[in-house]
């Protein structure tokens, strides 16, 4: 069964490649529907060509700890982290923090 959403993301990106939030859009239902690979494939892509206050390595960081790449994750979390205390989202800081700690304690 197809996902009419994912299909519209999908062809978004397809026509604009260079649209980072029709990626950040694509990345996003693709983690709706645990595409987990391809996810953090598109997140990274979203990543590399814009400045993200910190959401985006979160959700990298979601797929990439679904796929068992923990260290990695680790590192998203690390990047994000760093990416809010500079956007001043010191709440968002905290929550990818408290990620962080749960990671390294599993």
């Amino acid at each position: 069964m197809t996902n009419p959403r994912l299909d519209t993301f999908r062809a978004m990106v397809a026509k604009q490649p260079a649209n980072a939030l029709a990626r950040f859009g694509l990345a996003n239902e693709l983690l709706k529907a645990q595409l987990w690979e391809e996810a953090a494939e598109q997140l990274r892509t979203y990543l590399a060509s814009y400045d993200d206050e910190g959401n985006g390595w979160s959700r990298l960081a979601e797929a990439l700890a679904a796929l068992g790449r923990t260290d990695e994750a680790r590192d998203a979390l690390r990047q994000g982290i760093a990416a809010s205390q500079r956007f001043g989202h010191v709440g968002m800081a905290n929550e990818q923090q408290m990620r962080l700690e749960e990671l390294d304690e599993a």
